[in-house]
């Protein structure tokens, strides 16, 4: 479509709502006016709705290659779209890993064609990949990343020489997983040895217990005060690492947290509902850990919301406590789980936009996008606050088809999607061909 007019629009944009109109040529954003008049191929009154930028999503699981019964990039960017997603940074631990530059390049090969939303992937490291890192572009790659606790593909990196080398070398921004693998397993062993296979999951949190998460996320914070690198800590999930970050304008730092919708949304309560379903890495935990998160999107020290989407097949999540696998399917529902703390007073929606889109932006210096912005690509969301949506099988997009929402009636919707000005999705169905593009960074990030 070479040109568009949202009219009537809310715009929740830079920290303002206000009303506006948008025109939209060739892919970006031509003007923005509180009315504009000029002809365009097609007008969308957006009157008593809201225009959002697209989400940014640095952290998902699509798994292709290697892992395709459980999810693929045109399933998975699907459902992202669905859920007022535009783009997504995604992790390496596929099969083969993506750990050499020629691994990383055969993923984006795949995602071209195939991803209805923009697409980074990171590169990870290893124990021996140091001169890989050190090559890659940070025009064209997110970041690196450092699984500094085994989690799902076991990509774990545990060497001090080697970490101190990451952390000095990296060209572009570190992003880390933060668990203490030793602290993890003895906890294991203890779980075992009083229950056998039958580990209830709500011993889930106590096992990858918030002790191993501050180890793991003060030695990584240590290591970028020490080294000056920039440094992301994913997926943070207790009340005591949230003292290793600082509050305030992201723009200050060099040390940066994320949350995940999982961990803003359940706690360990909804273990005996739900089980498997939401056990993951790092794991969900109490209610008061729930708050502390909250809090710290509020007044800044969590700087990003992201999803973490890493979906696994129904039989596998229905095996027993050390068979099951960790990771949830997220990508469809996570902004309009957001939305909903909107209407519950947790969060206001000026501070969802934040946190979804221009810190993402603003991190890992993406050009052009993660803002309504003149001159900017039109990666745009239009959602009704006043239209409920319920969860149910039948809706969902992904390969895996379960949901940990399922049932819930989310108290707003995701009306359309637009990926680089194209409608990608409106009214329960994608209406475009795949058309995400490669993801550009400004490139000195170190």
């Amino acid at each position: 479509m070479s040109s568009l007019i949202i009219t009537n629009a809310t715009l929740v944009n830079e920290g303002k709502v206000q009303q506006a109109d948008v025109l939209i040529r060739h892919g970006r954003i031509e003007k923005i006016a509180p009315h504009i008049s000029a002809e365009a191929e097609c007008v969308v009154d957006a009157k008593g709705r809201y225009l959002l930028p697209g989400m940014i999503d640095d952290q998902v699981h699509f798994r292709e290659p290697g892992l395709t019964h459980k999810g693929r990039i045109v399933t998975e960017s699907k459902a992202a779209v669905m859920g007022g997603i535009t783009s997504f940074m995604e992790m390496p631990n596929t099969k083969p890993p993506a750990v050499t530059r020629a691994t990383l390049e055969d993923k984006y090969t795949m995602a071209a064609g195939n991803a209805y939303a923009n697409y980074s992937f990171y590169l990870g490291a290893t124990n021996d990949n140091l001169d890989e890192v050190k090559a890659v572009d940070p025009a064209t790659v997110c970041g690196v990343k450092v699984f500094m606790g085994a989690s799902t593909g076991n990509m774990l990196v545990d060497e001090a020489k080697t970490l101190e080398g990451i952390f000095r070398e990296a060209p572009m921004l570190i992003a880390t997983h933060c668990e203490n693998t030793p602290m993890i397993l003895a906890n294991e062993a203890q779980a075992r040895a009083q229950y056998g296979d039958a580990v209830p999951f709500n011993l889930h949190g106590q096992i990858r217990s918030r002790e191993a998460c501050y180890a793991s996320s003060s030695l990584a914070v240590g290591l970028a005060k020490q080294f000056d690198a920039p440094l992301h800590v994913l997926h943070i999930t207790t009340k005591e690492e949230l003292a290793l970050f600082a509050a305030g304008d992201l723009a200050n730092k060099r040390i940066t947290a994320e949350a995940c919708v999982h961990h803003l949304w359940f706690t360990d309560a909804d273990y005996d509902r739900l089980g498997a379903l939401i056990k993951c890495n790092p794991a969900i935990k109490t209610h008061e850990d729930r708050e502390a998160l909250r809090a710290a999107v509020r007044d800044g020290r969590i700087d990003v919301i992201a999803t973490d989407h890493a979906p696994h097949t129904w039989d596998e999540k229905q095996q027993t406590y050390f068979s099951a696998p960790s990771g949830l399917p997220l990508v469809q529902y996570a902004l309009p789980a957001l939305l909903e703390m909107v209407q519950q007073g947790v969060f206001t929606i000026e501070q969802v936009v934040e946190k979804t889109s221009h810190a993402l932006a603003r991190r890992y210096g993406i050009i052009d996008r993660g803002f309504i912005r003149e001159g900017y690509w039109a990666d745009l969301v239009l959602v009704d606050m006043n239209k409920p949506q319920i969860d149910t099988p039948d809706r969902l997009a992904y390969l895996c088809a379960w949901s940990p929402f399922n049932g819930h009636e989310f108290g707003a919707s995701i009306c359309s999607t637009w990926v680089n000005g194209e409608l990608m999705y409106r009214d329960g169905e994608t209406v475009h061909k795949p058309a995400g593009q490669r993801l550009l960074f400004q490139a000195q990030r170190r």
